[in-house]
């Protein structure tokens, strides 16, 4: 018996990490089953990690236009097991899953709640409001209520299922369904994606500019494996990309080590990254609010801070 569906996050025959998070935290409300929506055999692709992360059913929602439609095959593929299941909904909290998570509450009359970092029994869950500025427990109403999770919350806990898989019909595409002509990676280069970092170093204003972000930010990235992120400020300045900004108006993170570098801490970009296990703040202002949520803060020139701790992780290589 299915007492949750999970939405899988795939790519290139392989499952994206924030799935095993999806998984696990999904078990807080009983037996998982996990929707792949995709072209035929990728369900079987994924079957034997899916099993080994704790699916007990994998819902294959496949066709040959799944892959060439812009989210509307999930939407289908949950909408309609839910409100033949009635269960709870997860699905990751990204710009996409945020879109699908809203589709599919409004088709099965459910509440949704976005960017939740814990799940808890009775349709609970942890979010924060004010721009983070607190942490409160809330529930949504309804048979089949919608959750967003916030990759990086918890550390994945395999737990090996049966992983059975079910055929899952997709209806036809719409005449106002959305079809995708081309696709271009995007370039990633060598560090790990911004949302599913374990390590990210960021760069505020008092980087500087760009040469800062080159000379500073992204040499202790890369000494430590991590990905590179930006505030608003720096963004707006043209410092850094904006796809790599961390805020409330960005990417949410939630690594085990976040290093912000020249942030002062403005309310939303606290909101976009204050969940990460362990914050280390340099900032020249002692007053600086990004110190309230700190574990670690040096009150200092991140331009000799930054190098010799970049150096001195060189070393004990």
């Amino acid at each position: 018996m299915t007492n949750v569906l999970v939405l899988v996050e795939h790519g290139e025959g392989e499952l994206k990490s924030p799935t095993a998070e999806l998984i696990t935290a999904a078990r807080t409300f009983g037996t998982v089953g996990a929707v792949v929506v995709g072209a035929p055999g990728t369900a079987e692709k994924l079957q034997g990690a899916l099993a080994e992360a704790g699916a007990e059913t994998i819902y294959a929602a496949e066709s040959d236009q799944a892959e060439n439609l812009l989210i509307t095959p999930s939407v289908d593929a949950l909408s309609g097991l839910a409100a033949h299941l009635q269960v709870p909904v997860v699905v990751a909290a990204t710009a996409t899953g945020n879109e699908i998570a809203g589709r599919v509450g409004a088709r099965v009359a459910s509440g949704v709640l976005y960017d939740v970092s814990e799940l808890g029994e009775g349709n609970t869950a942890k979010i924060g409001i004010f721009g983070g500025e607190y942490t409160v427990d809330a529930s949504a109403a309804g048979a089949s209520p919608v959750f967003t999770w916030r990759p990086g919350s918890i550390d994945p806990e395999p737990q090996s299922a049966a992983g059975e898989v079910q055929a899952v019909e997709l209806p036809e595409a719409g005449p106002t369904a959305v079809t995708i002509t081309s696709f271009s990676p995007a370039e990633q280069g060598d560090r790990p994606e911004l949302t599913e970092a374990k390590i990210v170093v960021s760069g505020g204003r008092g980087v500087g500019g760009s040469e800062g972000f080159a000379d500073v930010v992204e040499p202790l990235a890369d000494v430590l494996g991590g990905a590179v992120g930006a505030s608003r400020a720096a963004v707006d300045a043209d410092y850094y990309p904006g796809k790599f900004q961390v805020g409330q108006t960005g990417q949410t993170v939630s690594p085990n080590l976040y290093i912000a570098l020249g942030i002062s801490g403005a309310i939303q970009h606290k909101a976009g990254m204050q969940t990460s296990k362990t914050i280390v703040a340099v900032n020249k202002d002692e007053e600086a609010s990004i110190f309230e949520i700190a574990d670690f803060g040096v009150v200092g020139d991140l331009f000799n801070v930054a190098p010799q701790a970049t150096e001195e992780l060189k070393n004990r290589k």
